[in-house]
């Protein structure tokens, strides 16, 4: 391919690619995982068929094995423990007439002030009146009815809190004393935290041999902990001045290079970052493709880290092949020709000259014509005398 061909695709694939969007880490997702349940006091709330409530902290597996511990938003959806569910922001809940819209931030402060984002020993320091503690039957019948009581509108009951075996009275004052504690004018909200995110911006580039193609730039809201990459031997990613980079040096806003030594053939390769992030306190997860088959939307309890991955691509083409150099020294020679001569086929080819006959024969070819002349001058005067003696 003629190198001038060969630039103006490479120039045309920069254009293309400067304004690709980041590769981003895929969403989070998980599933109900009921062998991990913590089973919960069962709570009165209401006077129709809700009226009591089981109460649990459901169990969570994320794609990546994390274990997480979470409580209900969506109190009258049924919970189908086979549906995939993804993290979403808050304003992508479900339920546009819920009440969780215009709660979800006190519903925050009720995760991070419940349990067990607060352990059952802080919450019995905290409540010294509690009958033998705070225990966690207690503590999730409590968490559990003061998110609903913000995201679906029901009341824990006053008189009669706790329902079914092993409840007493003084487990149901315990659970109501949290409860309060949880709804009251101490909740002043907390505002939604940040989705775990890892991302490479642009996700591809090119350019060519001895050169460092990029930035690639690295947003992140976790801790960088691997970097692999498949490139061929002697390309390395560093930074702008060409220094080589590990996991250990990158971080938020970071900007990666690709650096292609001169001589490397046409060639391709790609990286990829792991990080480790928190899916945080309050995170939504909701069904996948709810509006097909709705399933009860759930919420983070106590954050956990997780694992993200996210990467890039890069194409280079080898550098220009540029011919040796050589000078050329041209010689002119200038040459006279001789004078134009007519000849005919009998006419014999001029002979070469010998500088050395020269005077001889210049000799030879001028007496012949003083002698003519000499004896025609005297033929003349000759007739002179002749023409002269008879006038006479």
């Amino acid at each position: 391919m003629p190198n001038r061909i060969r630039a103006a695709l490479v120039g045309a694939a920069a254009l293309l690619v400067a304004g690709a969007a980041p590769a981003s880490a895929d969403p989070v997702t998980g599933k109900v995982d009921p062998d991990a349940h913590v089973i919960g006091y069962q709570v009165n709330v209401g006077d129709d068929w809700l009226a009591t409530i089981p109460t649990n902290l459901l169990g969570f597996t994320l794609s990546d094995g994390t274990q997480l511990g979470m409580y209900c938003v969506e109190i009258h959806t049924p919970i189908d423990e086979t549906h995939d569910m993804v993290e979403r922001p808050w304003d992508d809940y479900p339920n546009d007439e819920s009440p969780f819209h215009e709660n979800r931030a006190k519903i925050n402060w009720v995760l991070h002030h419940g349990y067990p984002a607060k352990s059952l020993d802080a919450l019995t320091a905290q409540f010294p009146d509690a009958h033998d503690g705070i225990d966690a039957l207690e503590a999730i019948a409590a968490t559990q009815a003061a998110v609903w009581h913000f995201s679906d509108g029901v009341e824990l009951d006053e008189d009669d809190p706790l329902s079914g075996d092993g409840s007493d009275d003084e487990d149901a004052a315990d659970a109501r004393a949290l409860y309060d504690y949880l709804t009251g004018d101490d909740n002043t909200g907390i505002g939604e935290q940040p989705t775990p995110t890892l991302s490479v911006s642009p996700d591809t580039l090119s350019g060519g041999a001895g050169e460092r193609i990029g930035p690639f730039t690295v947003t992140t809201s976790g801790t960088v902990e691997g970097l692999a990459a498949d490139l061929p031997d002697g390309v390395k990613i560093t930074d702008a001045e060409g220094t080589e980079l590990t996991e250990d040096t990158i971080a938020d806003g970071t900007e990666l290079y690709v650096d292609v030594p001169e001589g490397a053939a046409d060639g391709a390769g790609d990286f990829e970052l792991t990080a480790s992030a928190a899916v945080d306190t309050g995170r939504l997860f909701v069904g996948e493709n709810y509006d097909e088959k709705a399933t009860q939307s759930l919420i983070v309890a106590k954050a956990e880290k997780t694992t993200l991955t996210a990467g890039a691509s890069v194409e280079w083409t080898a550098a220009p092949t540029t011919p040796p150099t050589s000078t050329t020294t041209t010689t002119t020679t200038t040459t006279t020709a001789p004078p134009a001569t007519t000849t005919t086929e009998d006419t014999p080819a001029p002979q070469p000259k010998n500088d050395d006959d020269l005077a001889q024969t210049g000799a030879s070819i001028l007496a012949p014509v003083l002698i003519g002349l000499v004896l025609v001058g005297a033929g003349l005067g000759a007739m002179l005398v002749v023409r002269r003696r008879r006038k006479a």
